[in-house]
């Protein structure tokens, strides 16, 4: 047989008074199991957002290291090319300006390794590779390696005087340090003056 739906009872929702009355300690109970899900929520909440911001991090450590990649891939290669940089530089410098003026084939190819020079230094400044500025300035131990001093009464003390291989930088980086000399017995500097951080 079967029950008439008409006939089955629902049962009534129970009030608080009511169910404080049918079980002592019922409401500490429910209170207490309330706020210790509420305080798992809260750890919860704290393990997302520990979460969400490590993500965060690790995407702007990698869009950092992406893009190093990109600026710095060159500099391996770069730094062997400076010495071809180097070799122009000194074959320009071994001749005499009288030599070119009377020789028109000596003259001709030393403007060929000018004009090579100066495109060799415009494909280093389109990959953000550039010379340092040395001679005349204060001698700077981030971008110069000093390999001598020598004595220049007419300079300040610690002047860049000689350079004996240029360097370069590669964006913010230094690429290669400047090898130069530096003046002293010169004019003392103060203090604060002694190191260039112009760089």
């Amino acid at each position: 047989m079967t029950q008439d739906p008409q006939n089955e009872q629902t049962p009534e929702p129970q009030t608080d008074d009511v169910v404080a009355e049918q079980a002592p300690g019922a409401a500490e109970q429910v209170a207490g199991r309330v706020a210790e899900l509420e305080a798992e929520v809260a750890k919860l909440k704290n393990e997302v957002l520990y979460a969400k911001a490590e993500t965060e991090n690790v995407r702007r450590r990698l869009e950092q290291q992406a893009e190093d990649r990109g600026k710095y891939a060159v500099s391996n290669i770069a730094k062997d090319v400076l010495s071809v940089a180097d070799n122009l530089r000194r074959a320009l410098d071994s001749v005499p300006p009288a030599a070119r003026e009377g020789n028109d084939i000596a003259n001709t190819l030393t403007v060929g390794v000018e004009l090579t020079e100066r495109e060799l230094l415009n494909t280093f400044e389109r990959y953000g590779i550039r010379l340092i500025e040395a001679h005349g300035t204060r001698f700077d131990p981030n971008v110069h390696q000093a390999m001598m001093e020598m004595e220049d009464t007419t300079q300040p003390e610690g002047t860049v005087v000689l350079v004996m291989q240029s360097g370069y930088m590669i964006h913010d980086r230094l690429l290669r340090p400047a090898l130069v000399g530096i003046s002293k017995g010169g004019p003392k500097v103060a203090p604060g003056e002694q190191v260039d951080t112009k760089a």
